[in-house]
């Protein structure tokens, strides 16, 4: 999986790794059980400071999506760890969404487009085969 950092962007460095680690489980590139680099490594082949790769990490463990193990490091939760917080999970996305949906709506997106747009994004994360 490559990770693309753009400095520039308004996005924190730490989100943009934290979006990109979960597409990248979202698109199969990684899977349960799988470990991610060490967060001294992973800064230094990514150029960033180790915090930004330590509060990627923390925010990925507090939406269990990896669970990070003393000595071991940061694995990708299972499929059944992680459906454990589904119901919660559920509710902050919908959190998330909403906003971004309604500021869709007031641009002037119809309901079409923007169930379109999600469609469409879901079917570039994950195409059916």
């Amino acid at each position: 999986m490559i990770i693309h950092i753009e400095s520039e962007s308004e996005i924190p460095l730490y989100t943009q790794l934290t979006n990109q680690i979960i597409e990248g489980i979202a698109r199969g590139q990684l899977q349960s059980g799988d470990s991610l680099p060490s967060v001294r490594a992973f800064a230094a082949d990514l150029g960033v400071n180790m915090h930004t790769v330590n509060k990627s990490y923390h925010e990925l463990e507090k939406k269990g999506i990896i669970r990070i193990v003393p000595k071991s490091g940061a694995v990708i939760s299972s499929q059944e760890e992680r459906g454990k917080l589904q119901n919660i999970s559920y509710q902050r996305v919908s959190m998330e969404f909403k906003p971004i949906i309604a500021e869709a709506l007031v641009m002037g997106l119809s309901k079409e487009q923007v169930q379109e747009m999600v469609t469409s994004i879901i079917n570039e994360i994950k195409p059916l085969k």
